[in-house]
């Protein structure tokens, strides 16, 4: 009976619990206000919370909790339904934005068959001088029409000035949303919520032309004030100055610009434009940034005389944003120009006559810049090791000028060019204005009286069927490979107020492992910014710290620049710490859409035969221009000693990269191509048949199937093997290293066939695996091969990684002399 009632009392107090509770408008507020403080409380701090508040003491504990659930469950709901109604805006926006396009793109195709049609039928029905007339009227009709030459206006009259605006403004919306430019997508650039946008380049029209149209989470006011600033996001602006400010009657804006940017290689001087630019408001609400150079076919005042630089001309161009429901616009950009690519080399013209590039560096550039402000603003882009966005961008702008400032080195900024030493492959300039190396620590040059200034050592050089990405990644991952540590000291020292001895650059000194540290990446990871702490030795304890900057490294992208900008810092890395940028940048000659095809492994593999033969052809003529600048301080009394060094550094650097160039080249995978290795050293065909043939010998299995007849096929599967196959060398007082590592072996070492053979085996063996192959060793020239057991050793990068087992076997060649010895490592692993 008493079971009874103790069940009753128990359901009726579950009934009690499950009641839903009606919080009064004070309970709420107290519980409001606690949750924002802690979401989730637990049981303790419930109950505390009962006994803190005496609004809460006539509610369980249990009541509290499930109030609690709901409130987060609420706030979750709230969040979810906005980032519906944020997708669902910008998906309506996009398909407005696609349905322009189509109509655009039918209007085009209107204009085509019209005047396919009209020419079809004059050609069968006129004579051929009229037939000329009317091809040519008829071909001019979807191109850009040329502008009627105009007397000169007057400077000081505002009306004349508007009629230029005003004819500007039309001709550039002809371009943005008519069919003024016959308009070529470029491939991959799809359309979409989340996506940069539509970009298209011209064909077939006068100059080089760009267009993309995107959709951003940004008012057209905001979106206009990010576009002007030309800049914050054009990579190549040296300066921009307003001369000249008019307000227009319809209450517009008139602006005279002039504009310098900079020269991509030192092999061609930097541009400059004289432009007017025009801001006003459409009738449907839109807005409009639109400019053009000012030259004496257009009219209007005439700009400042050039002097270092060549003139070039913009063509219409500007910004059309369109406002959307939420706050997002809508942005339709066009750049066209006319770079004067007569006034370049003819191998550089084709940097100066490509839309393609004009769309990457300028129009996608803006479109970029733009979206990042926009999910910086809405939230969507977390700060990254406590620096907000604007920082980290401000860093990057830094990098960036003051790399183009040492590639271009201009007279107007106070370098001087030193003369040479009888060689004209490195250029040597100097810089002597105190203003030049900013920071705290040369603000007052009292603090080194003897600073002399900023030495800079830049060179271009041709480079064959390289493409740019892999090259910037290899010398980003491999620095040892051509940095110098004592050239690194000597930079990291002049971030201190204190003289430090000239080394003397010897390519390969003391290397020293890097640790990259990334810091921030943009919209699409197109770049990244990062730290690299360059860890000492026993010769120099001491770490060093570098601020670094990559951009175009993603082969399967089509970036027309690759580089790899770098700045010592010291380790308090402050906003305004002083730096000296220096580095590469890789611009590919000739432009293909699939540059991503040409993209090998960072490795000697092409080299060896394997590769389809559609990749090896397509980049047998692929050609590019490397640039290389390495900045230095100077004291007054070492002006020619760092001078000697510069130059001899440079040159070591850009013998490391052209052998690294050598090696990477996707030229490599053709069979002509292979280069005749030394005597005694075999071709790797060979090689590869011997370490075959000797693992048969001596195991009495095949590492191959048995089926595989020719040598290149032999090579191929041994290349493929899924486990890590490395021969290294067998020299009687000397160390083994490694010559030879198939795809997994250099995964493996995380390393490529140029670095491998800097790599001994007994480094990067762990003590255990170093004892068990000496026990086995004579087990191994004696009988031709043994077993070890499992065991871990260390990548190139420091990496642990486990195996295991180990098969190693002494490789004979064909007069059964001892080659090298093989091992594979079974079953590897990264820990």
């Amino acid at each position: 009976m008493a079971l009874s009632i103790h069940r009753e009392s128990n359901k009726e107090q579950q009934m009690m619990d499950s009641k839903y509770v009606r919080y009064t408008p004070e309970q709420v507020e107290v519980l409001e206000m606690i949750y924002v403080e802690c979401p989730k409380p637990t049981s303790t701090r419930r109950h505390q919370l009962i006994r803190e508040h005496p609004l809460l003491a006539n509610i369980e504990p249990k009541q509290i909790k499930v109030w609690f659930q709901n409130r987060r469950c609420r706030e979750k709901q709230k969040k979810e339904a906005s980032r519906l109604q944020t997708v669902n805006r910008k998906l309506t926006a996009m398909n407005k934005l696609l349905m322009e396009e189509n109509d655009r793109l039918q209007k085009q195709v209107t204009n085509l068959v019209y005047n396919n049609g009209f020419m079809r039928k004059r050609l069968h029905t006129v004579s051929s001088t009229a037939t000329d007339t009317i091809c040519e009227s008829v071909v001019m009709s979807g191109q850009q029409k040329p502008t009627p030459k105009h007397p000169p206006r007057d400077a000081n009259n505002p009306s004349g000035l508007l009629t230029i605006a005003e004819e500007t403004l039309t001709e550039f919306l002809g371009k943005a949303t008519g069919t003024a430019v016959n308009w070529v997508p470029i491939i991959g650039m799809k359309p979409g919520p989340d996506s940069i946008g539509i970009v298209a380049v011209s064909r077939n029209c006068s100059g080089i032309a760009a267009r993309a149209c995107g959709l951003v989470s940004l008012e057209p006011t905001k979106v206009a004030e990010i576009f002007k600033d030309r800049l914050s996001w054009y990579r190549d602006c040296r300066c921009l100055d307003i001369a000249r400010t008019i307000p227009t009657v319809n209450g517009g804006k008139i602006e005279l610009l002039y504009m310098q940017t900079y020269a991509l290689t030192t092999l061609a001087s930097g541009r400059d434009f004289w432009t007017l630019r025009y801001t006003t408001t459409l009738e449907d609400g839109s807005l409009v940034i639109c400019e053009r150079s000012l030259t004496s076919s257009t009219g209007g005042p005439t700009g400042p005389p050039t002097t270092c630089l060549v003139r070039a001309e913009m063509l219409p161009s500007g910004c059309l944003i369109c406002p959307c429901e939420g706050g997002s616009s809508i942005i339709h950009i066009v750049d066209h120009f006319d770079l004067n690519a007569c006034s370049v080399p003819e191998i550089l013209r084709p940097l100066y006559e490509s839309s393609y590039i004009l769309a990457q560096k300028m129009t996608m550039a803006a479109l970029r810049h733009i979206k990042q402000i926009s999910q910086e603003m809405n939230g969507e882009i977390q700060c990254s090791g406590g620096r907000q966005p604007a920082v980290l961008r401000a860093l990057s702008q830094r990098l960036c000028r003051g790399f183009n400032d040492a590639v271009n080195g201009g007279v107007d900024d106070g370098w001087s060019v030193m003369s040479n030493d009888g060689a004209e492959d490195v250029t040597i300039s100097v810089n002597s204005s105190p203003s030049k190396f900013l920071g705290s620590q040369y603000n007052n040059l009292s603090m080194l009286p003897t600073f002399g200034g900023i030495l800079c050592a830049r060179a271009s050089m041709l480079l064959q069927n390289v493409p740019p990405a892999l090259l910037i990644r290899f010398l980003r991952e491999h620095r040892s490979e051509w940095a110098d540590y004592g050239v690194d000291a000597y930079a990291a020292a002049s971030l201190k107020a204190s003289s430090y001895a000239v080394p003397c650059a010897k390519p390969g000194g003391f290397p020293s492992n890097q640790v990259i540290l990334p810091l921030a990446q943009t919209v699409e990871n197109d770049e990244c910014l990062e730290v690299v702490r360059l860890e000492g030795h026993r010769f120099s304890p001491a770490n060093m710290y570098l601020l670094q900057l990559c951009s175009g490294m993603d082969e399967t992208n089509n970036t027309t620049c690759a580089q790899l900008v770098f700045a010592h810092i010291d380790e308090s890395f402050g906003e305004d710490a002083p730096m000296l940028p220096s580095g590469f940048r890789v611009i590919p000659l000739d432009q293909k859409s699939d540059w991503h095809a040409a993209a090998q492994t960072l490795d000697l593999a092409s080299g060896l035969g394997i590769g389809a033969s559609e990749v090896e052809s397509s980049n047998q003529n692929l050609r590019s221009v490397l640039t290389i600048a390495f900045q230095f301080t100077f004291e007054n009394q070492y002006q020619d000693s760092v001078a000697a060094m510069a130059r001899q550094y440079v040159r070591s650097v850009v013998s490391s990269v052209q052998r690294v160039a050598i090696a990477i080249a996707p030229s490599r995978l053709t069979s002509h191509s292979i280069p005749k290795s030394n005597p005694g050293s075999p071709e790797a065909v060979t090689l590869a048949c011997w370490v075959c043939q000797s693992y048969r010998v001596h195991t009495g299995e095949d590492l191959l199937r048995a089926d595989l007849r020719a040598d290149g096929a032999i090579l191929k599967q041994l290349w493929h093997h899924h486990d890590a196959i490395m021969c290294c060398s067998v020299v009687e007082n000397a160390s083994a290293v490694f010559t030879f590592a198939n795809q997994a072996g250099l995964d493996m070492m995380e390393t490529t066939l140029v670095a491998l053979q800097d790599i001994m085996l007994e480094k990067i063996l762990d003590e255990a695996g170093r004892r068990i192959l000496l026990s086995k060793f004579s087990n191994i020239m004696q009988q031709g091969f043994a077993y070890l057991p499992a065991g871990v050793c260390v990548s190139s990068m420091g990496r642990p990684v486990t195996y295991e087992q180990v098969v190693a076997w002494k490789v004979v060649d064909d007069s059964g002399s001892n080659h090298c010895l093989a091992f594979m490592f079974i079953n590897w692993s990264f820990v």
